[in-house]
């Protein structure tokens, strides 16, 4: 049976498919779409394949260029970025997930996972011998930085260049299947990381084919902007929905993490966010699951996440930096750069009450009035996703270092406390569970000499400007940078690592076991505190999360007789009547009265 390759290529005259040993002349639509069929079975009668029985390699021949180029939707990359594509057959892969109906994201827990560095193999095979361990915690769906094709062995995987395609380090697209396909046999969803705000700088052979990106000086943090409202940008935009479809529909996720929206450019009347939770909304009931779509967004805009009948874009979720910098500056004492407006209890009460800190408030690090309030009354609060450390907040530090090189136990004991019985989606950093020791540094292996260097000497200029020590920011072109960054799995099972793994795992059963703990209700959380006295408590529909963040004991009014104590991180708590008596940096859990 024939099979048919196309590609959309408006900006070339002619173009030839390269595959089986020699070149086929395409044809173009109207729609500058190239198309021609091979025969490839007769093809591979004759020997002429591939040594994969699975599919062939081909590429794209424009203008009568000499570089063959890969497929911009291609499936898979065997050698690279710069060679040739491959065919590869989603359906010939047999699912076992047949029973698996989904997870919504309210009331889950979510892992944020880093395939490269999760294990020592950093393959998505290795990823699955640790599914066990997920489970025991009680995640919910795991969260993938990006698996797109990048040039070199490893990165964070946000330099992706051809977004169809998984990297082929961490074992390609029959491998992301085998590890979707387990995921859901141990009832845990898989959230899918992608890209569409810019491309790697190596590899991206897509303004080749047509304009993919601005050249018109329109440029975000990372370079050229999408196309997403300029010449022919219908097609840019279909390539970028299509891949949407694709993680859904073909490797069956249960929804995607779309890194930083802020920097999409687009002035149609409807937005990209909104055309992609259109599509997602219509291929739901088809795949007759739940789908997801979180946002990472440094907006402050609610509009993100209100539902498009009430003008917003519809996504299910977003991040909420906010609650983290509140969170980190309360636990560390830091102040510096973004972090300024965060010193205080005031600052995590308001963030825990009304989502955004910043929600038309002046900004100091931008100089100016940020963000729109978030209406508490109709938004439930599991729409926005609560965590003390993630893959930015750590490996964008000089070091890598985690909150485990900052804090001691007592007080990251208390983080992992205010995120998991917050009335937000929680969300972990792969060892955050075990207080991991190992940093998580900014990462790369590019191939090209000038390339590693601007790399190199760019991260060193930036953390000079902020005022560290050249010798204290890892070169992320080192492998050591790399290696050090992976996870110790044997530390989990020793001393303290273990008692703050039971911690979490207490936590999430907590979580699972008290209704107040997923009310998504803002008008059901209600926050006292003191700053002098660095004391904060939280009350859940009566049930009370107390936290004593400073240096010596402190006695706090209850207002009230409290219930049973569900969860102490420290012995010598007292509770007297209505007062509680919490030692230095504790915290601790109180049923309601009459419990």
């Amino acid at each position: 049976m024939p099979v048919n390759f196309r590609v959309w290529a408006p900006q070339a005259s002619t173009v030839n498919l390269v595959a089986l040993g020699r070149e086929h002349p395409m044809k173009a639509d109207d729609n500058h779409w190239w198309s021609v069929d091979l025969d490839v079975e007769t093809a591979r009668g004759a020997g002429t394949v591939a040594d994969d029985p699975e599919g062939i390699d081909y590429g794209f021949r424009l203008d009568s260029d000499e570089k063959v180029l890969p497929d911009p939707r291609s499936r898979r990359q065997p050698q690279g970025v710069h060679h040739p594509s491959r065919t590869f057959d989603h359906s010939s892969h047999r699912w076992d997930d047949g029973e698996w109906t989904g997870r919504r994201l309210a009331g889950s827990l979510i892992y944020e996972m880093h395939v490269g560095t999760f294990t020592a193999d950093g393959t998505l095979d290795a990823a699955i011998g640790k599914l066990d361990h997920l489970k025991s915690i009680g995640i919910d769906m795991v969260e993938l930085l990006p698996v797109n094709a990048f040039n070199g062995k490893h990165n964070w995987g946000y330099d992706g260049v051809l977004w169809y395609a998984v990297h082929e380090a961490y074992g390609g697209p029959r491998a992301y299947q085998r590890f979707v396909d387990a995921c859901h046999q141990q009832g845990i969803g898989v959230i899918q990381d992608v890209v569409y705000n810019h491309l790697g700088a190596s590899g991206n052979y897509l303004p080749l084919f047509g304009p993919y990106l601005h050249d018109n000086g329109r440029s975000s943090t990372w370079g050229a902007s999408v196309n997403l409202d300029g010449p022919l940008s219908d097609e840019v935009r279909r390539y970028i929905i299509d891949n949407v479809v694709m993680w859904l529909r073909d490797y069956h996720v249960d929804g995607l993490r779309l890194d930083a929206v802020h920097a999409l450019t687009d002035t149609h009347a409807i937005h990209l966010l909104e055309d992609i939770a259109t599509e997602v909304d219509a291929l739901s009931p088809h795949v007759r699951r739940p789908l997801t779509l979180i946002a990472e967004s440094d907006l402050n805009d609610p509009k993100m996440i209100t539902p498009r009948e009430a003008g917003g874009y519809g996504l299910t979720a977003q991040w909420n930096d906010d609650f983290h910098h509140a969170l980190h500056v309360a636990l560390t004492g830091e102040t510096d750069g973004y972090y300024a407006d965060f010193g205080s209890m005031s600052a995590i009460a308001k963030v825990i009450t009304q989502a955004f800190f910043h929600d038309g408030t002046y900004s100091s690090f931008r100089g100016r009035d940020h963000g729109r309030p978030v209406d508490t009354l109709l938004t439930p609060s599991w729409r926005f996703i609560g965590y003390s450390q993630d893959h930015d907040q750590v490996g964008n530090r000089a070091a890598g270092d985690r909150l485990t090189g900052q804090l001691g136990v007592a007080d990251l004991a208390i983080a992992a406390v205010l995120v998991l019985t917050g009335p937000f989606t929680p969300m972990l950093f792969m060892g955050e569970e075990w207080a991991a020791s190992t940093p998580w540094a900014f990462f790369t292996s590019h191939p090209e000499p000038e390339l590693a260097d601007a790399t190199r000497e760019g991260r060193m200029r930036e953390f000079e400007r902020m005022g560290w020590d050249r010798d204290s920011v890892a070169d992320p072109q080192d492998v050591n940078t790399f290696l050090r960054s992976k996870l110790d799995w044997e530390e989990a099972g020793t001393d303290e690592h273990a008692q703050m793994l039971g911690l979490y795992r207490r936590l999430a059963q907590l979580r699972r076991d008290r209704m107040e703990l997923t009310d998504p209700r803002f008008t059901r959380t209600a926050v006292a505190f003191d700053d002098d006295e660095r004391w904060l408590m939280v009350d859940r529909s009566g049930l009370r999360i107390a936290v004593n963040l400073a240096d010596v004991t402190r006695t706090i009014e209850l207002g009230g007789r409290p219930g049973p104590m569900l969860l102490a991180t420290q012995p010598r708590v007292g509770v007297d009547r209505e007062t509680l008596t919490l030692p230095a940096h504790t915290a601790v859990v109180l049923a309601p009265e009459g419990e």
